[in-house]
């Protein structure tokens, strides 16, 4: 064996382990969240273990400590949440027709994962001082989805983008807050009258941002076409 070719094999084992600790990760991640649908917000390190089928110590050769857990809960989650929402954004539909399928999907999800969103919810309550915020890590990504969005129209349509993360913030924060609050007490409103209310509350909203800028958007219109146009398309 040579000199030269030693660091090789070490960066060859070095990857592999890398690439199997992240795979083991994510597998434990995985059956975390099936301890959570099971047994609850109130999940124990031990249930999520008994789930992955290893002994409650051999999580932490993978995790540092439960809250560096709770983070990779976290952010699968967000993996998931953009996977359904993702679709929704499709600018061959209206705005409104958007705006519906994000909320729709959001609502959705959260009534799936009703434990899920509990968990994360009580994470949030808990978390250490200075630590990851799972709620908020999610939300934040949600938004940040949003603002690219944002930023992109806006741009198409002349306007100034600096607005773009301030109003998808606040799209997240109202849809948010309201859905969290239907969860807990849905006084009587079913899903689809809640996601009614909500597209009108954030289409009022886009729509205000918009003619601010001189803007004036057909809600039922494809929102492509609209930009072709204002493109001079």
């Amino acid at each position: 064996m040579t000199a030269s070719s030693t660091p090789h094999r070490v960066d060859g084992r070095a990857a592999r382990w890398a690439g199997q600790h992240e795979r083991r990760r994510r597998e434990f991640v995985d059956a975390a969240l099936r301890a959570i649908a099971e047994h609850g917000p109130e999940v124990s390190t031990e249930q999520i273990a008994e789930q992955a089928g290893v002994a409650r110590t051999r999580l932490y050769k993978h995790f540092t400590d439960t809250p560096d857990l709770q983070a990779a809960i976290s952010e699968r989650t967000v993996e998931l949440i953009t996977a359904e929402l993702l679709p929704a954004l499709d600018p061959q539909r209206t705005p409104v027709q958007m705006v519906r399928g994000v909320i729709s999907a959001h609502i959705g999800w959260l009534v799936e994962h009703d434990n899920l969103f509990r968990y994360l919810t009580r994470y949030a309550v808990s978390s250490r001082s200075g630590g990851r915020d799972a709620f908020t890590d999610t939300k934040s990504a949600i938004a940040g989805h949003l603002t690219l969005m944002f930023e992109h129209y806006l741009g198409a349509f002349g306007m100034d983008t600096r607005v773009a993360e301030m109003s998808a913030f606040g799209v997240v924060g109202l849809v948010e807050s309201s859905t969290s609050r239907w969860v807990e007490h849905p006084g009587g409103m079913d899903r689809e009258e809640l996601a009614d209310l909500l597209t009108g509350w954030v289409w009022r909203l886009i729509d205000d941002v918009l003619r601010s800028g001189g803007v004036e958007l057909d809600p039922h219109e494809p929102l492509a076409a609209q930009e072709l146009s204002a493109r001079g398309g």
